[in-house]
Parts: C-alpha cells; sequence; structure tokens
C-alpha cells in the first residue's frame, strides 16, 4: 500500500529502530502478511486514518477485556473504532497514565483464548 507514513518493516532491526525512534507520537505496528484479508482490512484502515493520527506514544497498555493488555489481536471493524482508541491512548499518556480502558464497542473486540499463560 502506497502511504508517505505507512512503512513496511521487514527485520526485527527494522522495528526495534522504529520504536526506539519514535518520539511524541502514537506508533502502531501491524504484524502480519499483506496477503491476509485480515491485514489488507488494517491496512485500509490505516492508510484511510494516517493524516488524521499522523500528529498524535509511548508504550501504553489497553484494557481490552481480554487476556492480554499489550497488543490488540484481530482486525478493526471500522476506521472510527481504530480513531477511538488512539484517542484515548494519547489522551492517557498525556496524563501520565500506564494503561486505559478500551473505548471500542466490547462487540467489536476479537475475543481469544491465551494459549502461553502458564508458560
Amino acid at each position: 500500500m502506497a502511504s508517505l507514513l505507512l512503512e513496511q518493516l521487514s527485520t526485527k532491526s527494522a522495528v526495534d529502530d522504529a520504536i526506539r525512534g519514535t518520539k511524541d507520537r502514537v506508533l502502531v505496528l501491524r504484524f502480519g502478511r499483506a496477503s491476509d484479508t485480515v491485514c489488507l482490512q488494517q491496512d485500509h484502515i490505516l492508510a484511510r486514518c494516517e493524516r488524521e493520527l499522523s500528529k498524535m506514544a509511548r508504550h501504553m497498555k489497553v484494557d481490552y477485556s481480554t487476556p492480554d493488555h499489550t497488543k490488540f489481536i484481530g482486525a478493526f471493524r471500522t476506521k472510527q473504532d481504530f480513531i477511538d482508541l488512539v484517542e484515548v491512548i494519547y489522551r492517557g499518556a498525556k496524563h501520565g497514565k500506564s494503561i486505559v480502558n478500551c473505548p471500542i464497542e466490547k462487540s467489536h473486540i476479537p475475543q481469544y483464548d491465551l494459549i502461553y499463560k502458564d508458560i
């Protein structure tokens, strides 16, 4: 997907550099294969949001009511769900919070079982 802000990072060091080199911004990382339909849906939503959200980082946790608060697993259903989440993260970071509650409707959040919980 052609984009000024959306980069494809193909190595671990490129991901690490992006994380370390991002200051005062929200860094959104989407992991997956470009041929996967869920990833294509995410890419479409990210591309549509990039200009609106490009001004809004720090590492944050979000309570999605799922076992893992460090990542959103699955696809966003709408552009507005993604924008609402980034806005809540941004505002929480501005107020010094390390975890925020997810504003997305619970029926729009993919549910899963954490298989590595006891490792």
